[in-house]
């Protein structure tokens, strides 16, 4: 990467930690919050909660996508970050249910929205034939915060109560004005926008490539609708539709286990601290998956890589990596003006499947069939491992000259 690469990727991850930092944050607290019956909620209310997050992680990766096309990827991030901080401030001081549940869902929609805009961004800036590996190293900032929420929750929750947590997740308040001094705006927001002098400047330093079929034009930025509809054209409908499906599974596995997993250890027997400690395995598993994947999919494509991932994902390895790469195909074979509503549109659609796993490991909860919870979740991984198994089929076959093949930052 270029000399001063540490301005755009490591700033991006920390607004990446801080996005798992919050989205964890819920499922460490949880079972404390239903120990001492915080705010009156039972187990299938808590299932609701946890809901309420991902409907709002939907809806701000669906509108986030487009939102960033037209105003630029910095601003929207800036913004993501401003509003689940001070979500977790609405949590913090919640005296019921429905302030807290509004919180969340606030909340939710920053954080919907920030990953995708970060990972369009980093794709912007990653070197090429190091696209997969970038994200993946993006990511690994994901389940970094996703640790440091185990280590909240043992160390503030159990002193301090459920409040002091959802303080600690206001911090990142305090990084907005760094972000919005260090970061570059993206290389392609700047191209459809016309602003090829400021994208010339900003690609010379951080010695990458800009997108050869954008060079010099002044293209106007491309309407919301026009973006979404570049999805559907041609044969790239299906391709669009197997990546949804595919995203469905594997955030119904992330969100449903990230959300549950301390209270199901509980409920197996384990204390707090040892509950937790699953978290911190969860996490880091995610790490070196995040790195293993990104390597393996610069290699040997994404789309086989995510299937090989999430056939392991069913029986248990890999969960958080596998659903990474399907937004690492999706950002890679997008056009660099449409890259943020590809990605947003495929993480909304999947966020289908987040407000659904949360849901379902209440109900399980709430039924006494808590010992069946991983169980219930193993046949989303399959059922993802064969959609992307198909697009992966889909896109071996497509002829030289297809639209995926054009000349992407960090694509090849």
């Amino acid at each position: 990467m270029g000399a001063e690469d540490h301005r755009v990727l490591p700033h991006t991850r920390d607004t990446v930690l801080f996005d798992g930092l919050d989205m964890f944050i819920y499922g460490s607290v949880l079972p404390h919050m239903l120990a001492e019956q915080a705010l009156g909620i039972t187990p299938d209310q808590a299932g609701d909660l946890g809901g309420y997050a991902t409907f709002g992680m939907l809806v701000g990766a669906l509108t986030a996508g487009t939102v960033a096309d037209r105003i630029g990827r910095k601003k929207l991030m800036v913004g993501c970050v401003t509003l689940f901080s001070l979500a977790s401030g609405l949590c913090a001081i919640a005296n019921g249910v429905a302030v807290f549940g509004l919180g969340r869902t606030l909340a939710g929609i920053g954080l919907g929205g920030l990953l995708p805009t970060a990972i369009s961004m980093v794709s912007d800036y990653a070197p090429r034939g190091r696209g997969a590996l970038t994200i993946g190293l993006l990511m690994t900032a994901h389940h970094t915060g996703g640790i440091l929420s185990a280590y909240v929750a043992l160390w503030v929750v159990e002193p301090h109560g459920r409040r002091a947590a959802f303080w600690v997740c206001v911090a990142p308040l305090l990084f907005v004005p760094v972000l919005a001094k260090f970061l570059p705006e993206s290389l392609g927001f700047l191209l459809a926008k016309g602003r090829t002098e400021e994208a010339h400047a900003l690609a010379s330093r951080y010695d990458v490539e800009l997108p050869a079929a954008k060079t010099g034009d002044a293209a106007p930025a491309p309407s919301r609708w026009a973006s979404l509809a570049h999805l559907f054209r041609g044969g790239e409908w299906i391709q669009t539709l197997l990546y949804w499906a595919a995203s469905f599974g594997g955030l119904l596995l992330v969100y449903g286990v990230a959300t549950w997993l301390p209270t199901l250890m509980r409920g197996e027997g384990y204390e707090l601290g040892s509950a937790l400690t699953f978290v911190v395995l969860f996490n880091l598993g995610g790490i070196v998956g995040m790195l293993v994947a990104g390597r393996a999919a610069d290699r040997f494509g994404a789309p086989r890589s995510s299937a090989i991932w999430f056939a392991l994902t069913a029986a248990g390895v890999f969960l958080n990596s596998a659903q990474t790469m399907i937004y690492a195909t999706v950002s890679i074979r997008s056009a660099p003006q449409s890259r943020a509503t590809a990605v947003g549109w495929t993480s909304g659609m999947g966020r289908f499947g987040a407000v659904f796993g949360p849901w379902l490991g209440g109900q399980l909860l709430a039924a006494n069939q808590g010992d069946r919870g991983f169980t219930a979740f193993a046949p989303a991984g399959v059922s993802s491992m064969v959609f992307i198994g198909l697009a992966a089929i889909r896109g071996a076959r497509r002829p030289a000259g297809d639209s995926t093949g054009r000349a992407l930052i960090g694509a090849h």
